[in-house]
């Protein structure tokens, strides 16, 4: 048994900055403009980025809290965590030039951004956090970047209902903090990106926590939005509880990506923090095997916080154990409920034939290094050409054994890959999420081609057995030339909502495949 406390090791700015997730030096500096070629091959530039005016700009200026217009301090302030952001870099081709970055604090001078921008059809890229791994907040089209990390107070707290009012660019670990210090709550929403993510950016790409089997992913936690449109005007969405009045208009902001609308405001459902966490883990033969035990864990009706099932070679960088492919079960809460959730866990894993392994030193040293797995080169000789991503998808418990074996066989036969790898990270009755890494070393001047022809080769296999392209990392660009595909005719219905939001395409343009 461990305290409350445990689960949540790590989960700071503070340890995200200065421990395991020091910023790379390409994200901490400022690169080397001189010899920029926005033209070459490779390069993240939009042909047609709009500049913004000095007319324009002169407006801002009386509107908004700063404007930022040179380009070292433009390349800084809108860089993101996407792997090709790093690649085009370290290329000496950073992937915006044409922009200007304005920091608002008030709902007010969004909507009178908003109301320029429509007027003089500007593009508009919402900035907070910029913890996105897909490209989603990369202002390739230029226009004006809107920086809101300043509208990040806590507004209001209603104890009865446990929901909470908050604004958008509040830092998801300055949020925890607060509700647990104040109020003895929790989200139970724990993103990789925790100390480095805001709270309107989770609901923006529509992401998960590390707990979702416990807690449901951010869409299950929003209760209420306020939204300013491409217009200008502001509206509120939602409300908690379930409803039958209609679609559910939330839902159409929750994953956006900043395409629809600027969120603001956000009411999310809150929980008492738990009385007490355990872990069980067990080791499996086959992956496949694995996914079986886990799929039995959920139908049997247990919802431990944390499934999470590891291949060999992951079992191995993670666990020093790569004979195994290691499932950790960790659960949170009443002690009742957790009894029931780990007696239906063991069952199950004993039932199929799991070997039980020592909990302590695996749950120890995943509360560790689970940022780390799948992205660092341990296990694997780095060189300059060295290039790591992870990929993450969603599909039908059937069909997610094929979709293991091929994706990482596809990968393994693009011409640089050192190895693909997967670890199956957030589960439910129906489904799963497989979160695959993808790792390579070729030239350096190689490192976009391979990184697409890996995403492509993969994607090929999730769009072929039918699945969804992404569990919680979004579209951005990344994705987007796989959405018409993989969308059909839904993706008409997609571009016709756009079309009525946002006539102009001024918001995010060149996202959700857009």
């Amino acid at each position: 048994m461990m305290s409350r406390e445990a689960i949540r090791r790590g989960y700071n700015r503070r340890n995200y900055i200065v421990g395991a997730h020091t910023p790379p030096a390409w994200a901490s500096s400022s690169p080397d403009l001189s010899t920029v070629d926005n033209g070459s091959e490779g390069s993240l530039q939009f042909a047609d980025a709009v500049l913004v005016d000095t007319e324009v700009v002169d407006q801002l200026e009386q509107i908004v809290d700063t404007v930022t217009r040179d380009l070292t301090g433009i390349v800084v302030g809108t860089r993101d965590w996407w792997a090709r952001t790093k690649i085009a870099e370290t290329g000496n081709n950073p992937a915006i030039t044409r922009a200007v970055i304005v920091t608002v604090s008030s709902v007010e001078q969004i909507q009178a951004v908003m109301r320029l921008a429509d007027e003089r059809r500007i593009p508009v890229t919402v900035s907070a956090g910029r913890s996105n791994v897909t490209g989603a907040a990369l202002p390739l089209a230029g226009g004006i970047v809107l920086d809101v990390l300043a509208l990040n107070s806590v507004l209001e707290f209603d104890p009865i209902s446990q929901i909470i009012e908050v604004e958008a660019g509040l830092f998801g670990d300055v949020f925890e903090e607060h509700i647990q210090s104040e109020y003895g709550m929790t989200m139970g929403h724990w993103p990789s990106s925790f100390g480095i993510s805001t709270v309107g950016g989770w609901v923006a790409c529509r992401g998960a926590g590390q707990l979702s089997t416990r807690y449901g992913k951010i869409e299950d936690m929003v209760a209420g939005l306020e939204v300013v449109l491409a217009d200008g005007r502001l509206v509120s969405l939602g409300s908690p509880g379930r409803a039958a009045v209609g679609s559910d208009l939330q839902q159409l902001f929750i994953g956006s990506e900043g395409t629809l609308g600027v969120i603001t405001k956000v009411k999310f459902k809150l929980h008492r923090l738990p009385e007490q966490t355990r872990a069980l883990a067990y080791g499996f033969p086959s992956f496949a095997v694995g996914l079986d035990v886990c799929r039995e864990i959920l139908q049997r009706g247990a919802t431990p916080a944390a499934l999470r099932l590891y291949d060999a070679l992951e079992s191995g960088v993670q666990f020093d154990l790569p004979e195994q492919n290691v499932l950790l079960i960790a659960d949170e809460g009443e002690s009742e409920v957790i009894d029931a959730v780990m007696t239906i866990s063991a069952d199950a894993c004993e039932e199929l034939g799991g070997v039980k392994l020592d909990e302590n030193p695996i749950f120890e040293r995943w509360l560790d290094t689970r940022y780390l797995t799948g992205k660092s080169a341990e296990g694997f000789k780095e060189s300059p050409g060295f290039v790591a991503d992870t990929l993450e998808m969603i599909g039908p418990w059937d069909a997610l054994p094929a979709i293991y074996d091929e994706v990482v066989d596809a990968i393994a036969q693009v011409e640089g890959t050192l190895a693909g790898s997967a670890h199956q990270s957030h589960a439910y009755v129906d489904s799963a999420c497989l979160y695959f890494s993808l790792r390579g070393t070729v030239d350096p001047d190689d490192r976009a081609d391979w990184y697409q022809r890996a995403w492509d080769a993969a994607n090929a296999v999730i769009i072929k057995h039918g699945a969804t392209l992404s569990h919680h990392h979004g579209v951005g660009l990344l994705r987007s030339r796989y959405m018409e595909e993989s969308l059909g005719a839904g993706f008409e219905i997609l571009k016709t909502i756009k079309q009525a939001l946002d006539p102009q395409n001024i918001l995010n343009p060149g996202k959700l495949g857009l």
